[in-house]
């Protein structure tokens, strides 16, 4: 779409960045970088402020350069390579540098686009050289800042950020100087973008704040709703929903006043996508048959139907979807041949075969499905677009898969990887590696397999920064596209040494390679949810594994549970011992996590201790039996468990052996570890502690929620302050966001004791603590908890969460727990699973203190508080809600 900004034109996305993702179904954050790129094409009153200084009138050259910015804007970035080739060619006869270099500026953007990098690069180079040569003025400095940011844009998607940034930062320069404010705009939402992705997520905050004041301050216009939206994307695509919809609400009122149908729909859009992340469906739709209901060209309607038939698809409503479906064929039908076209008809084809698949509805065969494929293919094919073609073709081996034409299918994914390995495309190349991998498995080649899934494994290793903008939406989801290759990886890595080695790898036939292996990449899968549970890779392992197991401590033993389709396996690191142990207990994933969850109802049921003891000692063989001779010989007193899945909703410390008639807390101090990477264990440096207590007891009602008050937390916060002389409280109306950072701004705290409402959930906006006027969600928490210069040079010891609950209903819930232990940026979180309002809470709060305060470690006076208010009630629900998160020492 173009879309006049001041004096020139410049090529802004189709519609939101979030509906290009559901077209190509799987894009990585470089993809959506470019997105909020200025495109810049050949403007119509395109740059024709320096071009009316040297021409009235269009010629042929002109006319050309005018078909090459409509086949661009088409998509048809082929043809436009070649218009635009001409056209330079022509500037160049005429020794017209200025716009010669406009035009290889516009060339390199079409070569990006199809994966021309080395071809990119030359035409940057050039344009850049011709504009060096010319004399200063103020059409050259505009001219010059545009091509450097297309030169920032091509840096960035060859994995050169920090150049990127530079080359951005020379950029923004120059419009300063020449008062380019709007360009400016976006050349700093780019730059945010960036340091996104090199982890600088304060900065990169700070930037897009000062682009929101400045959006602000200008005149109302069509381009400010563009640029509000852009905004609200960008902080959509970063996770901050709530910042997002505020910003998207002013974008739409602005176009409103306007009424400019175009901007109106895309903020429509924007703000359903958005409204989607959050879980509100009905707004969702709302969102959706509103943009439906305005005048928009067709391409923009397609986008809306599919995305609209992509979420019926998804909440299982069948009927509807299938009678949305001949109206979005029709709609496609009408676009003419380019990526755009290319990528909604693999959208459609992909959600027509899960509503076959899924219900017994029989609307489109098969061969329907594949044929809408093939033609997209055919059209990627006719457009030289190959990373369009390597989608469709992939797409259409994967829809062979389905329909169990095992050839045809590993012949496309073949077919399709070799395309986009050639244009260096490796958010697509994994796809097709991990496609053919599982295609290989199961004809039974498994060597040939492990080949491929690990080169889809260390393709997602090198895209982990890309991988935080992808959102789970349906057409991509981090748990249909990128975990279940770490897990099915780690499954053939853990296969029997027979089905290994009659696989006829002698690399793989070494056990305690493939055990390492198999850990390693457990461990990467623990950080990649932690990074899509944020969306920012925010997370940078600090050591290797091995060094945090051999060194630390020599009576800890590390656990790694890994949840496999039929069998649980367990791996075992015990110290002073160089190999890796591995056991196997063949048990059915449903079987196993029916019973956690079954445990799980049944911790929160106070009279139902019998039930406990049986589904904690099913789960105790399964787990601990096949390893408890191991651990007994080697004198083991404190588990560290990195946890998978649904053993992260339960506390461990309640598992029990039935013929000793002991709980695991009775045996062993317990922890548990997001990642052995992630975490420094170390002792508590000064048993002196000094702690910032907080809470709010009182009834409360905040964002339509009801708190209902919690009577112990008063007295929990005043006996903790009669253990420890060097403590400050913040409680009930004192409790506030405000007086918490002041508090942590003033001084340094070793110790972060909040007992409130709160509540972990696998969505990080739902998960939250409360204050006394309003619920601190986990990225202000974090923010807050890192903002203190002390913590900068010394981190809080521990932070502990107490009156906290775990999200009924989600089998994820304790990832927000663990997200918030980790952003923290505290060296161990002691959190309760769920929340007990007794006065033995109190009692066993000072215990854990007093522990401390003699030297013991956290996880040793963890278990002992634990004792302690087993003695006082046996009942599980009153002790066992308590877990450690991190260093243990």
């Amino acid at each position: 779409m173009l879309l006049k900004i001041g004096k020139f034109w410049e090529i802004l996305p189709e519609k939101s960045t979030h509906l290009l993702k559901k077209w190509q179904r799987h894009i990585s954050l470089i993809m959506l970088v470019i997105l909020f790129l200025v495109g810049m094409i050949l403007p119509s009153t395109a740059q024709r402020v320096g071009l009316k200084l040297l021409a009235s009138d269009l010629n042929n050259t002109e006319k050309l350069a005018q078909q090459g910015r409509d086949l661009y804007e088409a998509k048809r970035f082929g043809d436009a390579i070649e218009i635009l080739q001409q056209v330079a060619r022509n500037y160049a006869a005429e020794g017209d540098k200025l716009r010669q270099a406009m035009t290889l500026r516009n060339l390199s953007l079409a070569e990006q686009e199809l994966g021309l990098w080395t071809e990119a690069q030359t035409a940057i180079a050039q344009s850049l050289e011709l504009l060096e040569a010319l004399e200063k003025s103020p059409e050259r400095s505009l001219l010059l800042a545009q091509t450097l940011d297309v030169k920032g844009r091509w840096q960035l998607k060859r994995g050169q950020t920090e150049a990127a940034l530079q080359t951005w930062q020379q950029a923004a320069d120059l419009y300063t100087q020449i008062g380019e404010h709007t360009q400016l705009i976006r050349n700093r939402i780019n730059s945010a973008q960036a340091l996104q992705v090199l982890g600088f997520y304060s900065q990169a905050q700070k930037m897009l704040i000062n682009v929101q004041k400045k959006l602000e301050s200008q005149v109302e216009s069509p381009l400010k709703a563009t640029g509000l939206r852009s905004l609200g994307d960008v902080l959509q695509a970063i996770g901050d929903l709530d910042q997002s919809t505020q910003i998207l609400q002013q974008s739409l009122k602005v176009a409103l006043s306007f009424q400019a149908n175009q901007q109106v729909a895309e903020a429509l859009i924007s703000l359903a996508n958005t409204a989607r992340l959050k879980g509100d469906i009905q707004g969702t739709f709302n969102f959706y048959q509103q943009a439906l209901n305005i005048s928009i060209p067709t391409s923009t309607r397609v986008q809306l139907l599919l995305n609209q038939f992509s979420l019926l698809v998804e909440r299982k409503q069948w009927q509807t979807a299938a009678e949305l479906s001949p109206q979005i064929q029709s709609e496609i039908n009408q676009l003419p041949p380019s990526r755009m076209a290319i990528y909604a008809q693999v959208n459609f084809a992909q959600n027509l075969a899960k509503l076959k698949q899924k219900s017994t509805l029989d609307i489109h065969s098969w061969l329907d499905i594949a044929q809408i494929l093939a033609k997209a293919m055919e059209q990627g094919q006719s457009l030289e677009d190959k990373r369009a073609e390597s989608y469709a073709m992939g797409t259409l081996g994967w829809l062979y898969m389905q329909t169990d034409q095992l050839a045809n299918a590993e012949d496309l994914t073949k077919k399709a990887l070799l395309i986009s390995n050639s244009i260096q495309a490796s958010d697509i190349s994994y796809q097709w590696q991990w496609q053919l991998g599982r295609l290989l498995k199961t004809r039974g080649d498994i060597k040939e397999a492990l080949t491929l899934y690990n080169s889809a494994y260390k393709t997602l290793q090198s895209l982990r920064s890309d991988l935080v903008a992808f959102n789970s939406d349906v057409q991509f989801s981090f748990r249909e596209n990128v975990e279940p290759v770490y897990r099915e990886l780690v499954d053939l890595l853990l296969q029997t040494d027979k089905d290994i080695t009659t696989s006829g790898s002698k690399e793989l036939a070494n056990n305690q390679e493939r055990l390492q292996q198999a850990r390693d990449v457990i461990e990467s899968l623990q950080l990649a949810e932690l990074d899509n549970f944020f969306r920012s890779a925010c997370l940078q392992p600090k050591q290797t594994i091995d060094l945090v197991v051999e060194q630390q401590d020599p009576q800890a033993a590390f656990i790694y549970p890994i949840i496999l389709p039929d069998r649980l396996e367990v791996i075992l690191k015990l110290p002073s011992q160089e190999k890796l142990l591995q056991h196997k207990t063949i048990v059915a994933q449903d079987k196993f996590e029916n019973t956690i969850t079954e445990l799980r109802k049944y911790l929160l049921d106070v009279t139902a201790t019998i039930k406990v003891q049986q589904k904690s000692h099913q789960v105790y063989d399964w787990l601990i039996r096949p390893i408890e001779t191991e651990l007994t010989n080697s004198g083991i007193k404190t588990l560290v468990f990195v946890m998978d899945g649904v053993l992260r909703n339960i506390p461990i410390a309640v598992l029990y052996d039935q013929q000793q008639e002991k709980y695991l807390v009775e045996k062993y101090a317990i922890a548990y570890a997001p990642s052995l990477q992630i975490i420094e264990p170390k002792p508590l440096q000064n048993i002196k502690l000094s702690i910032l207590t907080g809470g709010v007891g009182e009834q409360r009602r905040i964002e339509n929620r009801e708190f209902p008050t919690l009577q112990n937390v008063g007295r929990e916060l005043a006996e903790i302050r009669s253990q420890v002389s060097l403590s400050q409280q913040l409680f009930n109306h004192t409790f506030t966001k405000t007086n918490l950072q002041k508090q942590l701004k003033s001084k340094f705290f070793s110790v972060v004791h909040i007992a409130t409402h709160g509540e972990f959930s696998s969505n990080p906006e739902e998960t939250f603590i409360l204050t006394w006027d309003k619920l601190l969600k986990a990225k202000d928490f974090e923010n807050l908890v890192k903002l203190s210069e002390f913590n900068q040079i010394s981190p809080i010891e521990l932070l502990v969460l107490s009156a906290c609950q775990t999200a009924r209903g989600d089998k994820r819930a304790a990832l927000g727990l663990a997200g918030i232990a980790v952003r923290a940026g505290a060296r161990s979180t002691l959190a309760t699973l769920w929340s007990v309002d007794d006065k033995s809470v109190t009692e066993g709060m000072s215990r854990f203190y007093q522990q401390l305060k003699t030297g013991v470690n956290k996880s040793a006076a963890l278990q002992n508080m634990q004792l302690f208010l087993m003695n006082q009630d046996k009942r599980p629900y009153f002790w066992s809600s308590y877990v450690l998160l991190g260093n243990w020492l």
